[in-house]
């Protein structure tokens, strides 16, 4: 029974299983190299040029920042200095599409088996205020937003082919979408996700079956959160961009508190975490570097990064 159904799988194109032999992948992003470097929870302005000052100080490329409290958490005057800023730098940015249950009055959200619905939209309203987040990012110069919700980021890619949003804007499946296995991560992929953040407890035999399944990069924690799990696989880097490329290794920070939703309150804070996880990246790298793997990475601006385009007013 169980090699009818592992014959299914790979008539469907899947793996027949985990991959165990743990191959080394051949697919790359667009300019060839294997892997690129995100800094997660990138909160305001403050929190940018905080990366961008450590990346020059640490001389460690950072291709891709993220957000987390959304879009709306943001003013005009924020999302402009941000889209001005990362493209001086030929930095991609990723804000978060927000709300979502967990925000809102959901008491589901709240309870210990419910919080699975905590990163949904709950109702239509918050799919349409998602998708109002994703196009005022858009109006500011973004070309990249977090989805956390499978209908949203299904609506999200028809406005994409309706010409609602631009072409070019992509859809960052956040973390909290999970997709613990090959057969979910094609799914997302065919509804429209241009880049896929993995489970931060994957072994590296599941992430190369994800890895065979798809062809989007892999977004992947090398250092997770608490609320996360709190891995810190800074050790495991070298196999993780053999198996997982072509792969954002992103660096969050174990023993940190949660700052979602961020403002000015916790700004300092904010920003010297920030500072931090430029320095684990620094760590990271430096061990891929010893241990003799000839990785390829890519230049700032390569193509496929989603560097924000500020209307030429802002600029």
């Amino acid at each position: 029974m169980t090699d009818r159904i592992r014959d299914v799988l790979e008539g469907l194109g899947l793996p027949r299983g985990d991959r165990a032999e743990v191959p080394a992948s051949a697919k790359r992003f667009p300019d060839g190299a294997q892997y690129r470097v995100e800094i997660p929870s990138t909160e305001g302005p403050a929190c940018l040029r905080a990366v961008l000052e450590e990346a020059r100080r640490h001389a460690v490329t950072i291709h891709r920042v993220s957000q987390g409290s959304g879009v709306f958490l943001l003013t005009d005057g924020e999302l402009d200095d941000m889209a001005a800023t990362a493209e001086r730098a030929v930095v991609e940015v990723s804000l978060f599409a927000r709300p979502n249950a967990a925000w809102d009055t959901s008491a589901m959200a709240r309870a210990g088996a419910g919080a699975v619905v905590a990163p949904s939209a709950r109702g239509l309203e918050q799919v349409v205020a998602c998708l109002e987040d994703a196009l005022r990012a858009a109006e500011h110069g973004f070309r990249s937003v977090l989805v956390a919700d499978l209908g949203v980021l299904t609506a999200f890619d028809a406005l994409r082919r309706e010409g609602v949003l631009p072409a070019d804007m992509q859809a960052k499946v956040s973390v909290m979408l999970p997709a613990a296995n090959a057969a979910a991560a094609r799914v997302l992929e065919r509804l429209g996700a241009d880049t896929l953040n993995v489970p931060t407890d994957l072994t590296l035999p599941q992430l190369a079956a994800i890895r065979a399944a798809i062809d989007i990069p892999l977004d992947v924690y090398v250092e997770a959160p608490d609320n996360l799990g709190g891995f810190v696989r800074l050790h495991e880097i070298p196999e993780i961009v053999r198996v997982a490329a072509p792969v954002y290794l992103k660096f969050g920070l174990r023993n940190a508190p949660d700052v979602y939703p961020s403002g000015s309150h916790l700004e300092e804070l904010a920003v010297r975490l920030t500072r931090e996880r430029v320095r684990r990246a620094k760590l990271g790298l430096d061990l891929l570097a010893r241990s003799g793997m000839a990785a390829t990475t890519s230049a700032l601006g390569a193509a496929g990064l989603a560097v924000p385009r500020p209307p030429a007013a802002l600029v």
